[in-house]
């Protein structure tokens, strides 16, 4: 039996103001899909309804007519094989979800790592659910990074959610242990960043890279090291882990940056905390905080 589509769909009745416009220009202006989104969806039998009946974008609207387009997906085409594995879900609704993320656990699929990603276990969630969605991750969280992490439900709600990524509206705090304590205890690190020559993995701060800004401020220390609240104005990669090692104080665990040692933490000491943005199509302020893990807590004593 072929699995039943059941992706997001989005109705709008067509009001004075916009009687007789093109359903093309209302979807664009009433519903704020993009012209990718717009293109994907009309050569489906079902993307694009008029009181119903299949539509082109071409077509005119009446005032009252029910207008609905499937902004879910008609296929899943990422190819991940569904897994069980540890999924923390602390928001979910019909546009994205956000988990807080183990650490250890990749975002994405890689050489040695194809069944065991943050995609595979939540590919696996929906097929339980039966929610037929796809992996839309809208940011990412390097395998050590644990926290809060945003994945979409449909190309619709990432592309609306990307475009808040490094704005206001879009706002990412994050928990961090160093090596001493930084001088001044707060501040903002302004330093370019690139890749070290000749690796595919290391970056560094220098003059010919990508502008990059962190704010950081000292909660508090103990065992020679501190605790710091972090938040990104850019973001790089590895942006936080970089920075705090131009400044001297390098994450501790990290063994890119740093030095490594499994007897203290088996990963760079590094937790997205805090998270906020707007809910890509009802406009819902959200709020999301998660505490700080245990690993990284007993550096500090």
């Amino acid at each position: 039996m072929a699995e039943k589509r059941t992706g997001r769909r989005l109705t709008w009745i067509v009001t004075p103001q916009r009687d007789g416009q093109k359903v093309d220009t209302v979807l664009r202006r009433e519903l704020g899909l993009s012209g990718t989104v717009v293109r994907r969806v009309k050569w489906l039998p079902d993307g694009i309804l008029l009181d119903g009946q299949r539509v082109y974008t071409s077509q005119r609207v009446r005032i009252g007519q029910e207008l609905s387009v499937l902004v879910g997906e008609a296929a899943l085409r990422s190819g991940l094989t569904p897994v069980p594995g540890p999924l923390d879900i602390v928001y979910e609704d019909e546009d994205l979800l956000v988990v807080n993320k183990a650490p250890g656990v990749p975002s994405h699929t890689g050489p040695g790592h194809y069944n065991d990603t943050l995609g595979n276990f939540l590919m696996n969630y929906y097929q339980k659910q039966g929610v037929f969605a796809d992996y839309h991750p809208v940011h990412r969280l390097d395998k050590g990074t644990s926290g809060l992490m945003v994945v979409a439900k449909h190309p619709h709600a990432q592309e609306r959610l990307k475009e808040q990524l490094h704005t206001g509206a879009f706002r990412r705090i994050y928990l961090a242990v160093c090596e001493g304590r930084p001088e001044p205890e707060a501040g903002v690190v302004d330093a370019p960043i690139g890749r070290v020559e000749g690796s595919l993995l290391a970056r560094e701060v220098r003059a010919d890279g990508q502008p990059a800004r962190t704010r950081y401020r000292v909660l508090r220390t103990g065992a020679g090291r501190a605790l710091l609240r972090l938040e990104l104005e850019t973001g790089r990669t590895h942006q936080i882990r970089v920075h705090m090692a131009h400044l001297g104080h390098p994450l501790t665990g990290d063994f890119l940056y740093g030095t490594e040692d499994t007897a203290l933490i088996r990963r760079p000491a590094l937790h997205s905390a805090g998270l906020e943005l707007v809910q890509p199509l009802t406009g819902v302020l959200i709020r999301l905080c998660v505490p700080l893990p245990e690993d990284m807590e007993r550096l500090l004593y």
